[in-house]
């Protein structure tokens, strides 16, 4: 009905059989058209379109190189989501500045849920505490869901003088600064469980960071470096082939993959060292685009076939709400904030 008001103060003002009529006419017409501007400014403006959420293709950037267990959760995921949806989901990989890079692009994307961040703890809840600079804010993400969680793992190189955690104990407080220690990049959850494991034991070790998880590996396996600590999935099949020895895991008790390893709780009551893959979104995504990607996830994570793949990744599902993964990510923040100010850690130079 909005053209008729639109015609009819036209009309008034072309239409005008005499100059006595002048005034009636155009009051007449300032009339219809303020009935015309008040129906357009209460006019419902167009709803979102998120019913139809996805109708394109989603693009989930994985802040690191592929291959390692954080680019696989997420082509798992990915494929299932895109048979369920009919829409293309691919995984971008952009690793650089200790994860921060590829988050930082998310960070700036258009907050519609065609781009989202699959990523480890780091660009979420340590790298604020870490950085003295960023060029994003974490805590402005949509959450979205924690995907899987795993235990840390501590592991030696097969030339390592020590092969138990008594061993590494008696050794490091007898010899100081020097056992090393390598880590996929410095601020990471792995070189942060480091550091907590050398407050519990009371002994000092040199971090050793590398650019990545493979060449770290590589150098622990070649005696370059002593132990390290990492994720079980990473670590689990260097075990198993016998190219490194392994000397604790970090959950609350022992792992049915490895029954025979002490935790490392058994040692250093209250020492937890796990880390978790999270997906979130763009700041100021629409809360529904948010609910919707973690109801799915949460599904998916429910079918058996993808119950068994996590498993052969030796990973436990998670899932959750929006609002459970902001609490998650708030208490994992306020956790690795205290590691990082007790033990003064700060970047490598």
């Amino acid at each position: 009905m909005l053209p008729m008001f639109a015609e009819t103060a036209h009309q008034a003002f072309v239409h005008q059989p005499t100059v006595t009529t002048m005034n009636a006419n155009v009051e007449r017409a300032c009339f219809w058209y303020c009935v015309f501007v008040t129906c357009l400014v209460a006019a419902p403006a167009p709803a979102p379109a998120q019913d139809n959420y996805p109708n394109r293709t989603i693009k989930v950037v994985v802040p690191l190189p592929p291959g390692a267990a954080a680019d696989t959760l997420p082509r798992i995921l990915g494929d299932k989501l895109a048979g369920r949806w009919g829409q293309p989901v691919i995984i971008e990989n952009k690793p650089g500045a200790a994860l921060n890079m590829g988050a930082e692009a998310v960070a700036r994307a258009h907050p519609d849920g065609y781009t989202l961040l699959a990523t480890p703890p780091g660009p979420l809840v340590i790298s604020q505490h870490f950085y003295p600079k960023l060029g994003f804010d974490p805590t402005a993400f949509a959450p979205v869901s924690v995907i899987a969680s795993l235990p840390l793992v501590l592991i030696a190189s097969p030339k390592a003088p020590v092969s138990t955690i008594a061993e590494l104990i008696a050794y490091a407080k007898s010899n100081p600064d020097k056992l090393t220690y390598a880590s996929s990049g410095s601020g990471s959850a792995p070189h942060l469980a480091a550091e907590m494991l050398s407050a519990a034991a009371g002994i000092r070790m040199i971090h050793v960071p590398y650019k990545g998880l493979a060449p770290a590996l590589t150098d622990l396996r070649a005696g370059h470096v002593d132990v390290m600590i990492e994720n079980l999935s990473n670590a689990l099949p260097q075990i198993k082939g016998g190219n490194v020895k392994v000397l604790g895991v970090g959950s609350e008790g022992r792992v049915a993959h490895l029954p025979d390893v002490p935790a490392l709780s058994e040692v250093f009551p209250g020492y937890v060292a796990t880390t978790w893959f999270a997906m979130v979104a763009p700041p100021k995504t629409p809360p529904d685009i948010a609910t919707k990607l973690s109801r799915a996830i949460d599904d998916t994570l429910r079918l058996p076939d993808v119950a068994k793949k996590l498993d052969d990744l030796y990973v436990q599902p998670v899932g959750g709400s929006p609002l459970e993964t902001a609490a998650f990510l708030k208490r994992e923040s306020d956790r690795w904030r205290d590691v990082i100010l007790r033990g003064g850690i700060k970047p490598e130079q």
